[in-house]
């Protein structure tokens, strides 16, 4: 029987990946629909991912799959015709090509059984993710940003819409997209007879979102098709004004797309324009936050000086401090902080 699963260290992927010469593509793809043995369907999508060289993050439970990997640019057209004769219902599957790519985003595969593809929290048995709203395209997406009877929603977290988001987007202040779902219903329980236009980063979450919403009494719903990404691309391809403002926040090595020169964050150390994520170098924190290279010399890549004083520390004396520490959300959180949070970056598992 075939290994199906990685049995080489990341250490050792990730020197392979980038001893390389053949460049990668980056792309991205999602799909609703029923997957009656998602074990099985995993098993056989690994085997051919393998043989084609395959990295990335990929989802599969029985309501479809969500993927975000790198494929060598010479067997991209293969992988796509085996994606698309895979399963009938991935036939011309959307994909999203990465804007800003340096083949670099991926470095083993890891793919994997989930109960959803997007986490969400719906527990309702009534609820159809298959009534999704009305797809938009890049001209419809320019029209309706100056339609003032619509209204733009961004399903993403705050540490996405931070760094970029569609001119006059309203954020759902919540950590999680689940907890994004009611909060999002609630917001606009006064504004059922405006048009709702959601969008996150490649669709999967701004369709289900979409979908919530109808379920929730909304009548006028619709969602961008492809998300950012595909926005992005077809408003360049067709000479469009591009009207989403500062980076595309992706989930993996890149941790960002250029959409616009607009720079719209600022650093969460000394409070300069910068919209640059990072991860802080200390191990037993790993916060995810945006940090300028000034603060990045100064703190030595670290969120604070509490884990600059730990990073030069023993292992033993490292293991030491860390034993019994709770780990706080994941993400830098103004009203919490920098100092003792000991926070990585998420993955589409909890967010997409």
């Amino acid at each position: 029987m075939p290994v199906l699963h990685n049995l080489v260290s990341n250490e050792e992927l990730k020197a392979r990946m980038l001893a390389e010469t053949e460049p990668r593509t980056t792309v991205s793809f999602y799909k609703y629909f029923t997957i009656q043995d998602p074990k099985a369907f995993r098993d056989a999508l690994y085997q051919a991912f393998v043989a084609l060289k395959v990295f990335g993050r990929v989802y599969v439970a029985k309501e479809g799959i969500n993927a975000q990997i790198s494929v060598p640019a010479s067997l991209y057209p293969q992988m796509k015709q085996t994606l698309y004769a895979f399963d009938p219902a991935l036939n011309n599957l959307r994909m999203n090509i990465a804007l800003d790519d340096d083949g670099k985003s991926f470095w083993v595969l890891r793919l994997k059984v989930r109960e959803r593809i997007v986490a969400d929290g719906i527990a309702d048995d009534a609820f159809d993710a298959s009534d999704v709203g009305n797809y938009l395209k890049a001209a419809e997406v320019n029209a309706m940003l100056d339609d003032p009877d619509a209204v733009f929603v961004d399903m993403r977290n705050h540490y996405e819409y931070e760094v970029g988001h569609f001119e006059r987007a309203r954020e759902i202040p919540a950590d999680t997209f689940r907890d994004q779902l009611p909060m999002a219903v609630d917001m606009l329980q006064g504004e059922k007879d405006k048009k709702i236009v959601m969008y996150c980063t490649g669709g999967i979450r701004c369709e289900k979102a979409s979908a919530w919403m109808k379920h929730n009494g909304f009548e006028n719903v619709y969602h961008i098709e492809g998300g950012i990404i595909e926005y992005a691309r077809r408003a360049r391809e067709q000479g469009l004004p591009v009207r989403f403002k500062g980076k595309n926040f992706v989930f993996d090595e890149r941790m960002g797309e250029r959409i616009s020169d607009d720079v719209i964050a600022h650093c969460h150390q000394c409070g300069t324009a910068c919209d640059t994520h990072v991860n802080c170098k200390n191990d037993g924190c790993h916060l995810l936050f945006i940090q300028c290279p000034s603060c990045a010399e100064k703190y030595q890549h670290c969120c604070s000086p509490v884990c600059m004083e730990e990073l030069v520390l023993s292992p033993e004396e490292q293991r030491a401090r860390r034993a019994g520490r709770e780990n706080g959300n994941k993400i830098f959180n103004k009203s919490r902080g920098l100092l003792n949070m000991t926070l990585q970056i998420p993955t589409p598992e909890d967010d997409r």
